[in-house]
């Protein structure tokens, strides 16, 4: 099995490193194309006004100058000879539950994959504090991640989908199990904007995140974090309202 590691924290995120872990649980024919910096909330946004440039680090590792969907997009059409089989994207410092899979860099790769036929998987660890820099524990998933997987690598998935997995902020000895779920939904009317000076005495925006809440809906991944699972959930990329089709149709041919 050959598989293209990716993500949106940076090719230097310890992330990374634990999702090359556990990749090689899978096989030894691993290749890495990450963004050089951290790329998180730039979404499926494609580099398009200045060059991408590629940075090798040894032979089957490289970075790019650009967004994760610049680095899968590079790692398939520059990095590669062959195309992989699967595509992980990940492990995210930080959930990637409900509609922030909206903003998420590290779920935008595995559109991106996904976009291309190939089997692609996101993967998040949850963790409870803010301001913890890189020091995220990832220990959930660093132990789960092998066992979500392997179901993963031979589902039947239809086109133009692919799976978002999130790890509970918790030891690995304490989560519950696993939960195929739903996305959920967040209340993005309590988003902060904090507002500050710089040293010259301009003034800047930071959003603040903090307080975004959500509702704990039956059946979604946002509940089943809540309640200490490894939420598993499959998206598809087809975007359409498909109920509204018959009336917007009705009101425009009359």
């Amino acid at each position: 099995m050959r598989i293209l590691l990716t993500n949106d924290d940076g090719i230097y995120a310890p992330g990374l490193k634990v999702l090359e872990e556990i990749a090689r649980e899978f096989s030894d024919d691993i290749w890495i194309c990450a963004p050089h910096e951290e790329q998180s909330g730039t979404g499926h946004s494609l580099t398009l006004t200045r060059p991408v440039r590629l940075r090798k680090h040894d032979d089957r590792r490289f970075s790019v100058t650009g967004t994760p969907t610049d680095a899968v997009t590079m790692g398939l059409r520059t990095v590669m000879d062959t195309a992989p089989d699967v595509i992980l994207s990940g492990v995210n410092r930080g959930a990637n539950l409900g509609d922030d899979i909206t903003y998420s860099g590290t779920v935008s790769a595995a559109i991106e994959g996904a976009l291309a036929g190939i089997r692609s998987i996101a993967l998040s660890q949850v963790y409870a504090r803010e301001g913890m820099g890189d020091d995220v524990p990832f220990a959930a998933a660093r132990e789960w991640g092998p066992r979500v997987l392997a179901p993963l690598l031979d589902a039947p998935l239809p086109k133009r989908t692919l799976v978002n997995v999130n790890f509970p902020a918790m030891n690995p000895q304490d989560v519950r199990g696993i939960r195929a779920v739903r996305q959920g939904f967040h209340d993005y009317s309590r988003g902060t904007v904090v507002e500050g000076r710089d040293p010259r005495g301009y003034k800047y925006y930071w959003f603040g995140l903090e307080a975004i809440e959500h509702t704990l809906d039956h059946g979604t991944d946002l509940e089943a974090i809540d309640e200490g699972y490894v939420s598993v959930t499959p998206l598809q990329l087809d975007l359409t309202h498909h109920a509204s089709l018959g009336e917007l149709g009705e009101r425009y041919n009359g």
